[in-house]
């Protein structure tokens, strides 16, 4: 019943796109710079914020947004940022979790991570689409859960190609964090399999905490 309470408090559609801001921040987030965003009053930003994190939804803290610090540098203000803690609705319930948990230890332990990448590979070419640009790119990646976005800071790709696309969110978190070699390995084969026969890019291993482990770069035959 928590994941139901959870998610029906999305039903407030200010509430839904404070959410979905904040979320795609990928950082910690203000209540004035939430507020300006959805284009509500602060006040009422706060109010659907705080309900958010008693909904388990985001996660709240509190520093200075100006950088600074000491005598001069202001109050801490209120900062959210997304809640790491996953949400599943079914009705009956089901327990998906559990059965990729067992399925995956006992991979693991039968050292059959050589089949599950190949198996991967294939489920990856079986669900290709168009990726002949960034936009595309980016859309594939999210109908598959990723949540991807591109890292103008990092710059250029490692043949200085152009900027990385990361993602956000993992979709095999949950047992990713119980079975990292295994799971991440899948991962990059699975994405190995969708990028298969598209000119222009490649995804690669560069895991960073609290993102997906794998990145899509330029490869040196794309053309901008």
């Amino acid at each position: 019943m928590e994941d139901i309470d959870a998610i029906a408090a999305l039903q407030d559609p200010v509430r839904r796109r404070l959410y979905e801001f904040v979320a795609a921040r990928g950082r910690e987030v203000g209540r004035n710079e939430a507020a300006e965003a959805v284009g509500v009053q602060r006040t009422l930003a706060a109010f659907h914020l705080d309900r958010l994190v008693e909904a388990g939804l985001l996660e709240s803290g509190s520093r200075r947004l100006t950088g600074r610090s000491g005598p001069g540098a202001g109050r801490p203000a209120k900062v959210y940022r997304r809640s790491p803690v996953e949400r599943q609705v079914a009705l009956p319930a089901r327990d998906y979790r559990t059965a990729a948990d067992l399925l995956a230890e006992a991979a693991e332990a039968a050292g059959l991570d050589d089949g599950v990448r190949e198996a991967a590979r294939r489920r990856g070419r079986a669900l290709r689409g168009p990726v002949g640009d960034r936009e595309e790119l980016a859309s594939l990646l999210r109908s598959r859960g990723y949540e991807p976005y591109w890292d103008e800071d990092e710059g250029e790709g490692r043949d200085g190609s152009g900027p990385v696309l990361r993602m956000r969110n993992c979709p095999f978190h949950s047992v990713a964090e119980r079975f990292p070699p295994l799971v991440c390995g899948m991962n990059l084969a699975l994405l190995e399999g969708l990028l298969e026969g598209a000119d222009g890019w490649r995804a690669r291993m560069d895991p960073r905490p609290g993102e997906c482990c794998t990145v899509v770069e330029p490869s040196k035959n794309n053309e901008p």
